[in-house]
């Protein structure tokens, strides 16, 4: 084979290479809309979008360096598509955008990891401090434990959050303003998840705040329980662990399919202002991310900065959200590194 020969055949798989980026990336955009009870396979196209994006622009620079222009367009295409999904992990906003100034209340989502289980109320204390520092008006806590040795951490906190609703088992809504009612919502007996709202009256004006914990992937406990066996002494392949951890996201996309449309149906019947908090489980532009948005505004986009994710393990993603009415105005929104929970909590200034 000559040169010339193998310089077109390298040419032609970059070709398909880039052709194969780009149509796996517009399905990726389009696989969120896509219920995965249906299609599995499309709507697990969103978690492989940070590398398609990352491999489009490695295209665009191959293409430019060779100065094929036509070539060029299609990654051109595929990252200009991305621009709304890049929009939900990444804001560039100058600190003259933000008016902190006006009158507002706070509300903040955490994912306390039962507070590591642990029984001296420290963890708890110490939660309960940053938020004092933050000036947090209304706290929606998901894997919360109430027991603390022979104390309860709601009496702690009872001093700065005067008022409290409990939801199913885990989940609680602190608040510095009267509540005037609180319901559960339910997901059924194979779950321990749960979601909740409470009604929040804040200078004479009723909001209703869901507390939202949908299920989890299941990827850190697959990897737990391979390395469980292994320490038993049972040889676990490197496909079987594939196979299993794919089985568990699937699963877990399916049954979070089911818990996010029973919220967005509550949400859409609700006929107050609604603001939606929680730990999804799930990253920007999924099926639960759309169908727990719905109507309302993403916080983040509307006044978040930098880079945004929420989950402290391995897999840094954005899972924790707050969401809230169009008749609202967000005026700042940011995490904080706490290193209390597998989880950053989050924070959002609402302007009244």
């Amino acid at each position: 084979m000559g040169k010339l020969a193998i310089y077109k055949y390298v040419s032609f798989m970059f070709l398909v290479m880039s052709a194969t980026l780009m149509i796996l990336t517009i399905a990726g955009l389009f696989g969120g809309r896509t219920t995965p009870t249906t299609n599995h396979g499309l709507a697990m196209l969103v978690y492989a979008l940070p590398f398609l994006f990352v491999g489009n622009v490695v295209m665009l620079i191959y293409w430019v360096v060779r100065k094929r222009w036509i070539w060029a367009a299609m990654p051109v295409f595929a990252i200009l598509s991305c621009i709304p999904y890049i929009g939900t992990i990444y804001q560039f906003r100058f600190s003259s955008d933000v008016d902190a100034s006006k009158a507002g209340f706070k509300i903040a989502t955490y994912n306390v990891a039962m507070f590591g289980r642990e029984t001296s109320g420290f963890k708890s204390g110490d939660i309960l401090s940053e938020m004092k520092k933050q000036n947090v008006d209304i706290l929606c806590l998901q894997e919360y434990s109430d027991v603390c040795g022979d104390r309860r951490n709601s009496d702690n906190y009872r001093e700065y959050f005067p008022y409290h609703a409990y939801g199913k088992d885990d989940m609680i809504i602190y608040s510095r303003f009267p509540i005037s009612q609180s319901n559960t919502i339910e997901f059924g007996n194979y779950t321990n998840n749960s979601a909740m709202w409470a009604d929040v009256i804040i200078n004479e004006k009723a909001f209703r705040v869901y507390n939202v914990h949908l299920e989890t992937t299941g990827f850190n406990r697959t990897l737990r329980k391979v390395a469980k066996m292994e320490l038993q002494g049972q040889t676990i392949t490197e496909n079987a662990i594939v196979q299993a951890i794919y089985g568990n996201y699937t699963m877990g996309m399916v049954v979070r399919a089911r818990q996010c449309k029973i919220v967005a149906e509550d949400i859409e019947s609700c006929m107050l202002p609604a603001i939606v908090c929680g730990d999804f489980n799930d990253v920007p532009y999924s099926y639960t991310y759309h169908t727990m948005l719905g109507n309302l505004v993403d916080g983040f986009k509307e006044c978040g900065n930098g880079f945004m994710s929420t989950y402290r393990g391995l897999k840094k993603a954005r899972i924790d959200y707050i969401f809230h009415d169009k008749s609202l105005s967000g005026q700042t929104y940011y995490k904080e590194d706490l290193s209390y929970s597998d989880h950053h909590p989050v924070f959002m200034k609402i302007a009244l």
